[in-house]
């Protein structure tokens, strides 16, 4: 008896065909399927999980599993841990310019933007005075906690003492950075800046750095900063150029020096990705009209039409038409 006339008599051939259909990331009807693994910024859950719920209705053989951390740290799992990774979405595009290409992954397309901003609780101290013009004021008082992501995980930590150091040239206050840094103990600092919400809610602090799309995202109050400092606006530019900060590089004893400028998120597939079509699919979706729309409810208005760097050359053709 034949080979395949064994398979076939025996049932095992349709078996085979059904395990290579269910783990292949393209059905046969060429529609993407498969697990899809996400590494995204904190600041992206709440929008990437609506994206996530979309796309799964849209391509129901499509798993999509997400894991949100500082920006850094998700490209330290691809580039130090080795982890698999279909899509790396980062809060600032130049994390991917800076860790992952071109080794990692070869092209980068920015595709949002958002602005910081002060959350607090309704309670929290001094809450009904402060505003975006005495804050700084308000977070020196006698009792006041205040927070910030770690800058060596995360963009948002960073652009925290980016905004601190603009406000010092903005209010024209010497010796502000420094004395915000020195009133700000570890035990306010943490990986990633949604990890410091819990802490706002159950009121060991009163005062929170992080994106203004998340404090509407949580319904949270929130000062709104002044567009000179918020790091929102491409009008200000040169402004924001004047700040500046020294954060781990690809190596350890290496630094990377990070310039105040108008904040952008960036999106990538790595090179290795394990279900690569699909997650260029994804993509397409992210950048596209129904992702757009998803990030602009959600507070972070799309880059539009979304720019790419890096190979693009390599960038996948379906991709190249939905970019400048």
């Amino acid at each position: 008896m034949g080979q395949n006339n064994f398979f076939s008599k025996c049932g095992v051939l349709p078996i085979l065909v059904l395990v290579f259909l269910f783990f292949s990331p393209v059905s046969a009807s060429g529609e993407p399927r498969g697990k899809l693994i996400i590494f995204h910024a904190g600041s992206l859950a709440i929008p990437f999980k609506e994206m996530s719920i979309a796309f799964e209705k849209k391509y129901p053989g499509v798993k999509i599993y997400r894991e949100a951390a500082g920006s850094r740290t998700c490209a330290r799992k691809i580039t130090d841990l080795k982890k698999p990774c279909d899509v790396m979405a980062s809060a600032d595009y130049t994390v991917i310019e800076n860790l992952l290409l071109p080794d990692y992954a070869e092209w980068n397309i920015s595709f949002a933007t958002n602005e910081m901003a002060i959350m607090h609780r309704e309670n929290s101290k001094y809450a009904k005075e402060i505003n975006g013009t005495n804050w700084h004021e308000i977070l020196f008082r006698k009792g006041v906690e205040y927070g910030h992501s770690d800058p060596n995980c995360d963009p948002c930590g960073y652009r925290s003492q980016l905004v601190w150091q603009l406000a010092e040239k903005y209010y024209q206050v010497p010796g502000l950075y420094k004395k915000l840094r020195d009133k700000c103990p570890p035990r306010n600092v943490r990986p990633k800046e949604t990890d410091l919400i819990a802490l706002l809610e159950a009121g060991e602090i009163d005062y929170l750095f992080i994106y203004r799309s998340v404090c509407e995202q949580h319904q949270m109050p929130f000062v709104v900063l002044p567009d000179e400092i918020n790091l929102k606006s491409a009008a200000h530019e040169a402004f924001y150029k004047q700040a500046s900060i020294k954060i781990s590089g690809k190596r350890p004893g290496e630094f990377i020096k990070k310039t105040g400028k108008p904040m952008v998120y960036g999106i990538t597939v790595p090179k290795d990705a394990p279900n690569k079509e699909t997650a260029i699919a994804f993509v397409a979706f992210v950048v596209g009209p129904d992702g757009q729309a998803i990030m602009r409810r959600n507070g972070q208005p799309p880059v539009s039409p979304p720019k790419a760097t890096g190979g693009l050359d390599l960038m996948p053709v379906q991709l190249r038409t939905l970019v400048k």
